[in-house]
């Protein structure tokens, strides 16, 4: 039954007879009982009634006993049952294809379709299949075990507030870690991470063309792998940070497109990964509250702190009002780049977006 509706599945499930109901019209033909057909073949009622019910199946050894007291071959019990058990093997399998072509209607297909992820059909059967296979599981329920309940079950309970799709996230999520994946790194260095931080903030300051390969580069020499994958629909993600396998992910989309957005989530995701522990997953652009939300404020610091320090942001304030000349020296002066101090002033309106400085110093980020 490839493709079906729930009418032919409840149609399929009144129609199917077991085994049963021939035995229980033979009886009946030949004047027995279940009582006396048990004690013809030696058998305990009990099992006698659960045949009779579809409850207990027609065994090889049952089949002969009951052509040598009924007279009908055991090879005629033996296909009844085979032909019974098939049919709801069938019919079990259409309910599991019927809910999973519903369960699958959850995830951006087209888009992962159109990203190479899954490969493209139209069978919502096949689509289904693909997605656990992108997943790593069997079944619906084993996704929402590992991917819905389990990991990111906090991120999830967030998003259903807002217009957040929390599948479109778990989809986003699991590329990361399949990337993540093909990257063979050394065990984590805390301390070769932090150093990493200072060519990093200089890589930043520069923004080269080739910027995130000698990125990936810088982290996955202190064992954090960093990847880029692109957003999906209803999953609008700037950055996430966790650890799998002993090694943390940073996960960045270039959500913005913005150098300035880049930088500030990169260093956001640092300070999880130096600040916080290894069991928390963090998923920017959800409303955390509590624990984690002091969580994403320390990251917000600390990303501060290596993009352009309060310190040094008063400094360049306190010089207003700036010239282009300005804004190139004081870059220089504390390690950052240009647009790091135009997008700080943006987000606190000190300047509008549409300053001419912005549209100058703001590049856009290619992967």
């Amino acid at each position: 039954m490839r493709h079906h509706t729930q009418e032919d599945i409840e149609a399929a499930k009144a129609l199917i007879s077991p085994p049963g109901d021939t035995l229980s019209e033979t009886i009946e033909a030949k004047g027995l009982t279940q009582i006396e057909l048990a004690q013809r073949m030696g058998r305990p009622i009990k099992t006698i009634n659960e045949i009779v019910k579809g409850k207990a199946a027609i065994t090889a050894e049952t089949a002969i006993q009951l052509e040598m007291v009924l007279g009908i071959s055991a090879e005629f019990w033996v296909e009844r049952e085979k032909n019974y058990r098939l049919e709801l093997a069938k019919i079990e399998e259409a309910e599991k294809s019927t809910e999973l072509e519903a369960w699958v209607k959850f995830f951006p297909i087209k888009k992962m379709q159109t990203l190479g992820w899954i490969e493209q059909t139209k069978d919502m059967n096949a689509n289904a299949n693909n997605v656990l296979r992108f997943f790593s599981v069997a079944d619906e329920k084993s996704f929402h075990k590992c991917y819905y309940e389990n990991i990111y079950e906090a991120a999830f309970r967030i998003s259903k507030v807002n217009s957040k799709n929390p599948y479109a996230i778990a989809v986003w999520l699991r590329k990361g870690e399949i990337q993540a994946d093909e990257f063979k790194v050394p065990a984590f260095d805390g301390k070769k991470f932090e150093s990493a931080l200072v060519s990093i903030k200089k890589l930043m300051a520069e923004h080269p063309v080739d910027f995130f390969k000698r990125l990936q580069s810088l982290c996955m020499e202190a064992g954090v792998k960093v990847v880029y994958t692109p957003c999906l629909p209803k999953a609008p993600i700037s950055g996430s940070t966790r650890w799998v396998n002993g090694n943390p992910i940073i996960q960045l989309s270039g959500r913005y497109k913005r150098n300035d957005s880049f930088w500030f989530t990169f260093f956001h995701e640092a300070g999880h990964i130096l600040l916080h522990g290894k069991k928390d997953v963090f998923i920017e652009n959800l409303e955390y509250v509590g624990e984690k939300k002091t969580k994403e404020e320390e990251a917000d610091n600390f990303s501060i702190k290596w993009t352009l320090s309060e310190k040094e942001e008063k400094e360049i304030l306190a010089a207003a009002p700036l010239s282009k000349a300005d804004i190139v020296a004081f870059a220089k002066k504390f390690v950052t780049h240009p647009a790091i101090i135009i997008g700080r002033f943006q987000h606190k309106k000190l300047v509008s977006h549409a300053h001419v400085f912005g549209r100058e110093f703001m590049k856009p980020v290619e992967f």
